[in-house]
């Protein structure tokens, strides 16, 4: 034998031959069952002790480890009850277990014990005799651990076997019991009948961006129509549209980022409000035999799956998982893996759409965005697409379009809803605000009074309605349907704005409930306070109606103004020619009576460079202050307004501007403004100035014109960053 471990063949020849000796030494032992005891195995008490050849002890122990972890690793990957089968011939005692026992009857050092019954009496039939059994007896009659564990198996499955049955005896499959698609967009549901705790969208007209963070939550993008005409009519000395050539301006109108204070709008999720990321919603099963009947009022889940897509429930429902724990990357794969795969499977598109929703938000991507809008209406074109998917998939994507700015697409995706839905008022209501979006309120108008015949008492077509008819002018009539779409605090009825102008409303027709609406609004956070009414707010500015110079912090433009007063004054004379035509009447609706025009110079922090040539010197002093001409929720202009004319209490739409009017013709008695229950008058040459987001009322009975130069300031407590990112008003 080599004696070096260097050579690894040497190492490996030594190995065999032990290997060989073990063996030999084994084959003689299995062969002698008695072997003769050695010497030395003698007692103390002279007779001999039985004994066993060494290899035979290995042997032994050798095959009780192997057994052992046979048993270990068998077990642990094979299904337990298959397995004790094999055991059984090896289990010579009986006991259930391969031990010491059973390996000496094996090696021939002891006989096979003979079978015998168990006594009547060991049998344990009840848990309370346990304890009067000895424990031999108990041990016979326990039945085996794998006994046990397999009669539970049977009973387990002979419960599902009857769940199974109960399912489909209520004409349900099982897959659709356990599985309920996530879908934020079925929340919006309020037209299905079957949905269970449906959430209206947003369906005021107010689409959810990206705000500043100091702005109160909840602010609006109402760029077009709909929006102006809400916060354009609660302007002071009216703000007139800006002037086409304006510097610095563009063909596409600039969002407005915020939504009005304390908005029934939700942020999608998206906030993208809303696209916002998808919120969990409840998802728990109703009962397979519920069904939507009038004297339970159950309701159930709208139906998402065609037939060919419950075929494939098992893989949607790996895909949706993933969804709902927020992994949209992973889920978005999943989504497009199963789309390839199955092509024609409406639901695999529109979960690819709501993934791509999800990953849009996240990434704060409107390139993925427009995606997930063609996604959606690829799932609801699809052949055989459930009723309740297409709604779905056609609700968001109009929801996605408006956040895109693509109104009059999604004008076009609501018409197609309503021609396809046409009893769903809810889809007529969303039709009615997409057209007050694009400024068209004679349809909208149109919409809703086909959804009041339908359903008179809708309160959601009610106010939108009434704040039509208001637009108006028809103030009186605007009531009634303001009023009860408030006081039926139907979905999207709780707005500041419909509080706003029913309060306005009343107070033009003489009636002071108007400020038992306005405390409402101020209870349900809409209003600052009863008097300060504006909805375009960042919270924790100092709020007051009037305010000094030096509370202002702008002593250094004041003192311009008021030193070069007659120079604005005489340029403004000289742009009052009449045949020049410059000045533009108010055209906000904000007059009982009278004439009042205005000739603006900055709008939106924008010169208006037309004007400014007009008034250079004027334009050359207001240049030195940004404060002023930076300001994107403010103008600058001039004001006159002649004898007999009276402005209605009203309030600006922002807390984030003061506002410093310069007497330059000013009649001696009969001109006023009121800011809450203070009235003051002008003097020439003389600046004052209030916070305009409170109440304010001007009165014209004097003899002559009065002529004022108006300039808008930053609010003092606005930081850079925030008067650099605040959206324009």
């Amino acid at each position: 034998m080599a004696e070096t471990y260097e050579d690894g063949n040497a190492m490996v020849e030594d190995a065999m031959v032990e290997d060989a000796m073990v063996e030999d030494a084994m084959v003689e032992d299995t062969e002698a069952p008695s072997p003769p005891p050695p010497p030395a195995a003698i007692s103390k008490n002279g007779k001999k002790a039985e004994g066993n050849s060494i290899f035979s002890w290995i042997f032994v122990l050798a095959l009780l480890g192997a057994w052992t972890a046979v048993g270990v690793v068998w077990f642990d990957i094979v299904d337990y009850d298959t397995v004790v089968g094999t055991l059984v011939p090896y289990d010579i005692d009986g006991d259930g277990h391969l031990g010491l026992e059973d390996a000496k009857v094996l090696l021939g050092l002891k006989e096979k014990p003979v079978a015998r019954e168990t006594p009547p009496h060991t049998l344990v039939t009840d848990k309370s005799d346990e304890q009067d059994v000895g424990s031999d007896s108990r041990i016979e009659a326990e039945p085996t651990v794998a006994e046990s564990e397999f009669v539970d198996t049977a009973s387990s499955e002979q419960d599902l076997f009857n769940i199974d049955s109960i399912v489909a005896d209520a004409g349900l499959s099982h897959l659709e019991q356990e599985f309920t698609p996530f879908d934020p967009t079925e929340a919006s549901f309020d037209s299905l009948p079957q949905e269970e705790n449906p959430n209206t969208i947003d369906t005021t007209g107010e689409l959810v961006v990206e705000s500043s963070a100091e702005e109160t939550e909840g602010q609006s993008d109402t760029t077009v129509m709909y929006g102006e005409q809400f916060a354009s009519q609660q302007t002071d000395d009216a703000d007139p549209r800006a002037p086409e050539d304006m510097e610095g301006a563009t063909q596409s109108p600039e969002p407005a980022a915020e939504i009005p204070q304390d908005s029934t709008a939700a942020a999608p999720e998206t906030t993208a409000q809303s696209a916002p990321q998808s919120e969990p919603q409840d998802t728990t099963q109703p009962n397979a035999e519920e069904t939507p009947t009038e004297v339970t009022g159950k309701k159930k889940k709208p139906k998402m799956f065609n037939k060919f897509d419950k075929t494939i429930k098992s893989e949607l429902d790996a895909a949706e998982k993933l969804r709902k724990k927020g992994k949209a990357e992973e889920a978005l794969r999943a989504f497009e893996g199963l789309v390839q795969k199955y092509p024609h499977s409406p639901r695999s598109r529109y979960g690819k759409a709501q993934s791509e929703d999800d990953v849009a938000e996240k990434l704060r991507s409107n390139d993925l965005l427009l995606k997930a809008v063609n996604s959606y209406k690829e799932a609801a074109e699809l052949p055989e697409a459930p009723v309740a998917l297409i709604k779905a998939a056609l609700k968001r994507r109009a929801d996605r379009q408006q956040f895109l700015g693509r109104m009059r697409g999604s004008l076009a995706t609501l018409q197609l809803l309503v021609q396809t839905f046409p009893d769903d008022i809810a889809l007529q209501n969303d039709l009615g605000v997409a057209y007050l979006l694009i400024g068209d309120n004679k349809a909208a108008k149109q919409v809703y009074e086909e959804v009041l015949v339908k359903a008179p008492s809708d309160g959601f077509a009610m106010v939108h309605y009434g704040f039509i008819l208001k637009s108006e002018n028809k103030i009186a009539e605007s009531i009634p349907y303001l009023r009860g779409g408030l006081e039926s605090e139907a979905a999207g009825t709780d707005d500041g704005r419909f509080y706003f102008h029913l309060g306005d409303a009343l107070q033009r027709v003489g009636d002071q409930s108007a400020y038992e609406w306005y405390e409402r609004g101020h209870k349900r956070g809409h209003f600052a306070s009863v008097w300060q009414r504006s909805l375009y707010n960042v919270n924790g500015l100092r709020a007051q109606p009037w305010w000094t110079a030096k509370e202002s912090g702008y002593t250094d433009l004041v003192k311009t103004l008021e030193r070069n007063w007659m120079t604005i004054r005489d340029e403004a004379l000289s742009v009052m020619n009449a045949s020049s035509g410059l000045f533009v009447a108010e055209d906000e609706n904000l007059r009982e009576k009278g004439d009042w025009g205005q000739f603006t110079l900055w709008q939106q922090g924008r010169k208006v460079a037309s004007s400014c040539r007009s008034v250079p010197k004027t334009c050359a002093l207001l240049d030195r202050y940004p404060e002023a001409t930076s300001c994107k929720r403010g103008q600058i202009k001039f004001s006159v307004m002649q004898p007999g004319t009276h402005v209605w209490p009203h309030t600006g739409p922002t807390n984030c501007r003061l506002r410093m009017h310069l007497g330059l013709v000013i009649p001696r008695d009969g001109c006023r403004i009121r800011c809450t229950d203070h009235t003051r008058g002008w003097e020439e040459g003389k600046v004052i100035i209030f916070d305009d987001s409170f109440e304010h009322e001007v009165w014209q009975d004097a003899d002559s014109y009065r002529l004022i130069f108006i300039v808008d300031v930053w609010h003092p407590e606005l930081s850079q960053t925030q008067r650099q990112t605040l959206s324009p008003i």
